[in-house]
C-alpha cells in the first residue's frame, strides 16, 4: 500500500478567530495529499478530465481530534483505503509537527461522464489507473 505525506505550513489566512485551524481548510489539504498520490501513482487528474472524466466527492467524514495551529507544519498522510472499480475511498491522517493527530478520516469519489454525470468504470476506460490502485489500496 502507498501512502502518499505531503508537509503543509499553515498559513494565517487557514486561521480563525480563534488561532486554530478553521475547518473547511482541512478539506483543501486532503485534495493536496489525494492529488500528490495519483501523482505518486504516476496520474494526474487533468489527464483524465481531458478524456470527459471527472471525479467529485460523494462523501467525506473527517474528525476533528487536535487543532493545528498558524505557523506549524503539518504532514498530510493519503492513501487508498478502499477500491471497487467504481469508487475510491481516500484515507487521511493530518498531524502535527510534535506528531500529535489533529485529524483523521475519509472521502468517497467516484468517476462520471463530464457532460452527463453519469458513472464511468475505472477498470474499462483507465485500466492503468485500475490496475494500480487494486495493487495499492489498503
Amino acid at each position: 500500500m502507498l501512502t502518499n505525506t505531503t508537509k503543509v505550513t499553515v498559513r494565517y489566512g487557514e486561521t480563525d478567530q480563534m488561532g486554530v485551524v478553521y475547518h473547511a481548510n482541512y478539506v483543501v489539504w486532503c485534495e493536496i495529499g489525494r492529488t500528490k498520490l495519483i501523482e505518486d501513482l504516476g496520474f494526474k487528474y487533468a489527464d483524465m478530465e481531458e478524456r470527459g472524466v471527472v471525479s467529485p466527492v460523494t462523501n467525506i467524514n473527517l474528525n476533528y481530534l487536535y487543532p493545528a495551529k498558524y505557523g506549524e507544519d503539518v504532514t498530510v498522510n493519503t492513501w487508498i483505503e478502499q477500491y471497487n472499480g467504481l469508487r475510491v475511498t481516500y484515507g487521511y491522517r493530518i498531524e502535527n509537527s510534535e506528531g500529535e493527530l489533529c485529524v483523521e478520516g475519509t472521502s468517497e469519489h467516484v468517476c462520471v461522464d463530464a457532460r452527463t454525470f453519469r458513472p464511468v468504470a475505472i477498470k474499462k476506460k483507465f485500466p492503468d489507473w485500475h490496475e494500480a490502485y487494486e495493487k495499492n489500496k489498503k
